[in-house]
Order: C-alpha cells, then sequence, then structure tokens
C-alpha cells in the first residue's frame, strides 16, 4: 500500500482545467486583468493580438496624482525598469511618455516612442488610459516581454512636473508597488462548466499552524460512497483563505493505492511525526471507481519564516467532478531533479545550474507506443531558482521545440499553465529540466531537499492519456558523487570524507570560483542515478544507476529577435 504521488499540485491561487485542449488564438477580444494594489483603487486589464505581436493596456486609477508609471522589470525591483509614464505639468498640460529609470531609479526620455495609440478618459473620480506596444520594441532600453513570469512595477506620486527628464520613480515620497503576471497567456477562450458537474472540496479544518519555518501537514480523507463509481475531474483550484495567503506554499493531494476494502486512519497531523500510523506514510486525473481505495490525503507545505503562532488554516483544493466521463484518463508526471541533497548550489553565486533528465530508457519503458499529449505544465524550484526551461528532445537527439520555458521565474508566482500548443511526447524521446539559481545573498551552500531554504528543479506535466509512467528525475550518481568528494580531500585538501553525509561534506567545503566551477562541471558530466518510476512508486525493471546523460547531437539554435540593429542575447 502507498500514496500515488502526485495526483495533483496546486501552489497558491490557481485554476486550472483540462475542460479545452487547444492551441492560442492569433487575434481575441478576450481580456484579462489583475488589480496592481490590494485595495483593487488600481487596475491593470490588457488585450493580446498574436499576429501583430502587440499587447494592449487599459489603466484604471483613482484621479487626483499628477503622474502615474507603468512598466517592466527583470524581477520586480523599480529599477533599472521600463515605463510608460502618464503626467501632468504645472500647466496642466497632460502627456504620456516611453521613459526607463536607471540604476538610481531616475527617469530619462527614451528617444524612441513605443507607448503608443494613448487614449485617456477622465472623471471627478477616476482616470482610464489606454495605449499599445509591441511584445519586442528592438529597444536596448525597453524590456522585451516574453512568454512565463513578467514583473509589472509602477510608482505614482501627488504633485504635478515640471517635466519628466530626471524624476526618482522610487525615492522616499513615491507610492511603488509590484505584481507578477503570467502576460502573454493562452487566448483560447474556455468552455463554462458543464451544468453536470459538481464541486467536491478536500480542505483542512482549523490547523494551527506550528510556529516553526517549514511544516508539511497531512489530513486523511475518505470519499463519499458515490465514487464506488468513476468520476472525471473537469477543473480544480485552490482554497486559501486570506489569513493564510504567503504561508501556504504549495498542496497536494494523493491517492491511497490497495486494496478497496482497506480501512486507512483519518490522520491529520505533521507528515513527518513519528507517531503518525504507519498505513499513512507509505506511500486523473480520474477519481473513484469499483477498484479505486476510497481514502485520499491532503498535505500542505507551510512556509512561516515569520515563526508566526497566530495563524489558523482551512485551505484545501475544490475539484469540480462528474461520473460523466471523458474520452480518456489524464495524469500528472513529474520531471527535473529527485528531492535529495546530492544536488547542491554554492554560496554567493549569479548564476549555477542544475539539470535532470528524463531519459530515452525511462520513456520507452514508461509510455504507450502512441505516445502522450502534454497540454499543462507547472514549473517549480524555490527560493533561489531565476530561470527554468524543459527541453525536448527525440530518440536520435534532435531538439524539438522547448515544452516550457520562464526566463523571469519566482516561487512567489507559481501556475499550472495550459500550453499554447500540446506537445506529443513519443517512447524515447527525452525531457531536460534546467534550473538557474542565484545564491548571491547566501553565505552558506543551498542543499537540494523539502524545505523553502532548500532547493527543487521540478516541472509537473499534465497529460493525456493516462499512463503507469509517474516520475522521471534524475541525480548525480552516489558513485560519482563519491569520487566527487574523495577528490575534493586528496586534492583540494577540503575535509571531506566517506564518514560524512552528503550534506556534511558539501559544507565542509571552502567555495572558491575555481570548486564551483569544478562543481558545476561534475554535473554537467557525471553519470546519473534515475528515478523512472510507476503510479505504485516502484521503479520500472531496469538498473537505473550510473546512466548516462542523454545527449544533444542538433540543438536547436537560440530564437532570433526581428532587429536589425540589436546583438541577439544568449537565450540559452
Amino acid at each position: 500500500m502507498h500514496w500515488n504521488k502526485v495526483l495533483f499540485y496546486v501552489l497558491c491561487a490557481v485554476k486550472f482545467s483540462d475542460l479545452a485542449i487547444a492551441g492560442v488564438s492569433a487575434h481575441t477580444n478576450k481580456v484579462f486583468d489583475v488589480s496592481l494594489k490590494e485595495d483593487n483603487s488600481i487596475r491593470l486589464y490588457w488585450q493580446l493580438d498574436y499576429s501583430s505581436e502587440t499587447v494592449t493596456f487599459e489603466v484604471h486609477i483613482p484621479a487626483g496624482y499628477g503622474w502615474f508609471a507603468l512598466g517592466f522589470s527583470d524581477r520586480g525591483d523599480p529599477f533599472p525598469a521600463d515605463y510608460c509614464v502618464l503626467w501632468e505639468n504645472v500647466n496642466g498640460i497632460v502627456s504620456f511618455d516611453d521613459a526607463y529609470a536607471d540604476n538610481r531609479g531616475v527617469l530619462h526620455l527614451d528617444k524612441q516612442q513605443d507607448c503608443r495609440k494613448f487614449k485617456i478618459k477622465t472623471s471627478s473620480n477616476f482616470v482610464k488610459y489606454t495605449y499599445r506596444r509591441k511584445f519586442d520594441t528592438c529597444d536596448n532600453n525597453d524590456y522585451v516581454v516574453e512568454d512565463g513570469t513578467t514583473h509589472i512595477v509602477w510608482s505614482r506620486g501627488k504633485h504635478k512636473l515640471y517635466q519628466l527628464n530626471g524624476l526618482n520613480v522610487s525615492s522616499s515620497t513615491q507610492d511603488i508597488g509590484m505584481v507578477r503576471v503570467h502576460l502573454l497567456k493562452n487566448t483560447h477562450v474556455e468552455a463554462a462548466l458543464p451544468k453536470y458537474v459538481r464541486n467536491l472540496d478536500i480542505v483542512t479544518n482549523k490547523v494551527k499552524v506550528p510556529n516553526v519555518e517549514t511544516t508539511y501537514w497531512c489530513h486523511v480523507f475518505k470519499l463519499p460512497d458515490e465514487f464506488s463509481k468513476k468520476h472525471h475531474i473537469y477543473q480544480y483550484e485552490s482554497h486559501i483563505q486570506d489569513n493564510s495567503r504567503g504561508v501556504v506554499h504549495h498542496m497536494e493531494v494523493f491517492h491511497c493505492e490497495t486494496g478497496t476494502k482497506e480501512e486507512i486512519p483519518l490522520y491529520i497531523g505533521d507528515c513527518f511525526a513519528k507517531d503518525r500510523p504507519p498505513k499513512t506514510q507509505e506511500a486523473s486525473l480520474p477519481i473513484g471507481g469499483e477498484n479505486f481505495n476510497p481514502y485520499i490525503m491532503l498535505e500542505i507545505h507551510y512556509n512561516n519564516p515569520e515563526l508566526r503562532s497566530d495563524i489558523v488554516d482551512s485551505s484545501g483544493i475544490r475539484f469540480h467532478v462528474s461520473s460523466k466521463l471523458k474520452k480518456m484518463d489524464a495524469g500528472v508526471i513529474e520531471l527535473g531533479l529527485e528531492y535529495t541533497d546530492k544536488m547542491a548550489i554554492p554560496p554567493g553565486q549569479e548564476q549555477f545550474r542544475l539539470t535532470g533528465y528524463c531519459t530515452s530508457v525511462c520513456t520507452s519503458m514508461g509510455l504507450p507506443s502512441e505516445g502522450i499529449t502534454i497540454f499543462g505544465s507547472q514549473l517549480h524550484t524555490h527560493l533561489t531558482g531565476a530561470r527554468v526551461v524543459t527541453r525536448h528532445f527525440d530518440a536520435y537527439g534532435k531538439e524539438l521545440p522547448e515544452l516550457n520555458r520562464d526566463n523571469h521565474y519566482s516561487t512567489h508566482f507559481q501556475e499550472i499553465r495550459r500550453l499554447k500548443k500540446p506537445v506529443k511526447v513519443l517512447p524515447g524521446h527525452v525531457l531536460i529540466t534546467r534550473c538557474d539559481y542565484n545564491t548571491e545573498d547566501r553565505p552558506n551552500i543551498t542543499m537540494g531537499g523539502f524545505s523553502i531554504s532548500d532547493e527543487m528543479c521540478v516541472n509537473y506535466i499534465h497529460y493525456f492519456p493516462h499512463t503507469e509512467l509517474e516520475v522521471c528525475k534524475s541525480s548525480i550518481s552516489d558513485q560519482a558523487l563519491k569520487t566527487y568528494f574523495q577528490y575534493m580531500n586528496e586534492w583540494e585538501g577540503q575535509s571531506t570524507s566517506p564518514s560524512k553525509g552528503v550534506s556534511d561534506n558539501y559544507k565542509a567545503i571552502q567555495w572558491n570560483k575555481i570548486r564551483v566551477q569544478l562543481l558545476q562541471e561534475v554535473y554537467q558530466e557525471a553519470l546519473l542515478s534515475m528515478q523512472c518510476n510507476m503510479s505504485s512508486g516502484d521503479r520500472f525493471p531496469g538498473y537505473w544507476e550510473n546512466a548516462q546523460i542523454p545527449p544533444v547531437l542538433l540543438p536547436l539554435p537560440p530564437p532570433v529577435r526581428k532587429c536589425e540593429h540589436i546583438a541577439q542575447n544568449d537565450y540559452l
């Protein structure tokens, strides 16, 4: 008996539906929106036109301000940043200009004006204005809007201006803010949920969140008797209490795979408690059926760095279910790195890369002959993750279009994103998930692991039809790591030792540029330990230790910007 991992995975406030699997529309009337301020007094609306690669914005702000700047920055800082600024001069003349903030936060009027098609409507209480810009304006002072996370920054001031040049957007007298959004969304219009779909809420009940940094809380439920008949989950979404936002890091729902008649204790408590009943420790989106054990478990990761003791939580996941079945069962596969301290990131690094492999041997064993179709993807790291990508290769080492990429990734904004184009993966194909980390503000090495201060590198892919393959991940092989620690002791004079554990050996190394580069090269070249797991939790038959890193024989060239006068950036 074990818990089937992962049935569902939800972070923060997301909604995910498999009602329609379709590509993005070139142009759509669909309008997206986000609140820029918690009191909802500032709101941003946008509409996408993929055929012309433009986005139209509409901004709603309260009246009574002398200027308002809205723009983008790489990581959500108010500067350096690219802004479109609405401002009024001391003579009452209203202007709208493209400007950029330098490394001190000072605005400079851009020579190339790319905030276009400006229109404004005013009333005594509100100001509404619209404008349009290209995804890529081919201006070095402008932000390139890419797929993935976009950090939208804003600033405003009460006073009218003599001129825009020289205004500091982040001075102590200014009101500033930032939100993260997926700006280049899938514009396919989702169908409404059918009337025969009903809600199933799997939520905790008044959990007093422990005053420690990391808690994994488990709650076992028994499904209603009606689930003796098979159901499909049409959509699911998080249900997070307002007072728990920022503390609920992620939630998972597991299914207990055992005999249909076996009773499981309805355990509620710390997932790692010593007194947790054994039957709850062993561990499609179908749910229910005559051969389906009725027990499921909600696991919530609470991240409480302030060690608060006043949080009482009743969060969970809402499922929209029906006994009216679709043609196929869907499933979730984990790609990337194992949750292990065998992978680590040295301190003080602007960029350090870890890579997880789903090898051709594993996909040959685990995927049906006709392959699977991936329609959703959720990238995941912890606090130091800065960029994540999953690359896709055929059985001969030829790179196919990327599965998913986020060049401005933040662990504070994670979504299950429906792909703009479904991706077909066949037996023998390779999926490589790569994460770049920034540890410049950390004095000590960062280990792989479950705590928010540890690191992960994962992509949860949603696909159909359901198959037995549930985990396709890797880490450095035990022998390769042992050899590395031995080398560090014998040739670098470090206090690594076979008598120490993995974490202690990493912590014993005094890191410098050469040793950091050596570790990076070891990870890029060493043999792998593979997790090629079935939904039962067991590995597929075979020998999965000391596997070769899949060769990249024909990589795709970096995407080319449509800009004649601008040098191409290193996209990879």
